[in-house]
């Protein structure tokens, strides 16, 4: 099928990388969400971004201003309607995205694909909130949007070969490696990441040691680009805590326990750079 024209649902964290790189690669964008302030949050994001890209020299000033004139904003969910794909990002709670997809479902053509970028839940799940089971499918992507090449291609039971393949051609159009995997929790990327941010938790709330060094070590002895504290913080810290549920509930094996003391962060409001502190404290 021919895309061009793409829906988000969700203007945070994920949905503005997305929707910034689906424009960039020359698909008009309608980004959806609930508030305008979450919609104008989202834009100054993208704007910002691209214009670190005119900074250092891979885009031009003209090359910015004609990706953001792709993006348009809504608050309504019937502006989704002519997409041909979209894509949701929005929390990381089954129920909501369920929801949204059947609030979706009746307003869009039968050729419409939905995408699914959650981290965890199953797509098979997801799609079966809908009456298009064979267009559902998970494309997850990974933060921040725009630097992070990879995407999990997720297919649900029904998922469709052509749906696959159009998905996987649109992830590679917007410059992005799709790889495909099962619909098991968690998939790959978390099913090994977020073990690894939960063990750190419980270092942590056992005293082993201070936050900045635990990041050390896995910056200078695992040669990895951030602490697992640290990408904690910039993933969200009650996205890494959904995630350890849904591979907790999935599995039933005490090893995806979710540590305490990560639990407690997110009840009190601490969730990482989105809220300003998190494990560290972020300047406004």
């Amino acid at each position: 099928m021919g895309i061009g024209r793409l829906g988000v649902l969700g203007a945070g964290q994920m949905g503005a990388g997305i929707a910034q790189v689906a424009a960039a690669a020359g698909y008009e964008v309608v980004v959806r969400d609930i508030e305008t302030r979450f919609l104008e949050k989202g834009v100054a994001a993208i704007a910002a971004s691209l214009g670190k890209f005119v900074e250092k020299g891979k885009l031009t000033e003209a090359q910015r201003a004609e990706t953001l004139s792709r993006i348009r904003t809504t608050l309504a969910v019937e502006d989704l309607r002519d997409s041909d794909v979209v894509i949701e990002a929005v929390v990381e709670d089954a129920a909501l995205k369920k929801a949204v997809f059947r609030e979706l479902d009746p307003l869009c053509p039968p050729r419409t694909i939905f995408a699914s970028n959650t981290s965890s839940i199953s797509i098979t799940d997801l799609a079966g909130a809908t009456g298009r089971p064979d267009r559902f499918i998970g494309m997850h992507f990974f933060n921040p949007v725009p630097l992070m090449s990879l995407v999990e291609v997720v297919r649900g039971l029904a998922t469709s070969d052509a749906t696959a393949k159009a998905i996987t051609d649109l992830a590679a159009s917007m410059g992005k490696t799709p790889v495909e995997v099962r619909d098991v929790a968690g998939f790959v990327s978390n099913r090994l990441l977020m073990p690894f941010v939960n063990e750190a938790f419980f270092a942590l709330q056992e005293g082993v040691a201070a936050p900045k060094d635990i990041d050390a070590v896995a910056r200078l002895g695992f040669n990895h680009p951030m602490g697992p504290l640290e990408l904690a913080d910039l993933i969200g810290l009650d996205t890494c805590l959904a995630v350890m549920e849904v591979l907790h509930a999935e599995f039933g094996d005490p090893k995806y326990r979710p540590a305490p003391l990560l639990r407690e962060y997110v009840r009190a409001g601490r969730l990482g750079r989105k809220a300003g502190r998190g494990v560290y404290e972020y300047a406004p």
